[in-house]
């Protein structure tokens, strides 16, 4: 069975930084595409940070978080990791990581279309 756990969600002020954490397992960590998503409610699912393991390995980040936030990999874990610096109220949303062993070709791992999912986790970002 596939499974995807974030961790590491929360209240946090502007400026501050959070770490979130997906756990899997049930998949092949190394072939599977990685991404972390964000969905504010009444709003679309916003692709943020992508490791594209299902084609090249290459990382890619959406316009709104590069350069504030980054997508690692624990392989020996099997857990993804989003390391968010600078948040801004804006941030605020309900994160998710997904997987997919065939997510297409460079960024389209950044589609909110990715075959497995976490059920999610709140970050709020306020004063």
């Amino acid at each position: 069975e596939v499974q995807l756990v974030e961790s590491g969600g929360g209240l946090v002020q502007p400026g501050g930084s959070l770490r979130l954490s997906c756990a899997t397992s049930g998949f092949n960590f190394n072939n599977h595409a990685i991404g972390w998503f964000r969905q504010v409610p009444g709003e679309e699912r916003e692709g943020l940070a992508c490791i594209n393991n299902s084609d090249d390995g290459s990382i890619w980040y959406s316009r709104s978080v590069k350069g504030r936030f980054t997508i690692s990999g624990d392989y020996s874990k099997n857990t993804a990791y989003l390391q968010m610096n600078n948040l801004k109220p804006e941030d605020t949303a309900i994160y998710y990581c997904a997987a997919d062993r065939a997510a297409g070709y460079g960024s389209s791992c950044l589609s909110p279309t990715l075959d497995y999912w976490g059920q999610g986790i709140q970050v709020t970002v306020s004063s």
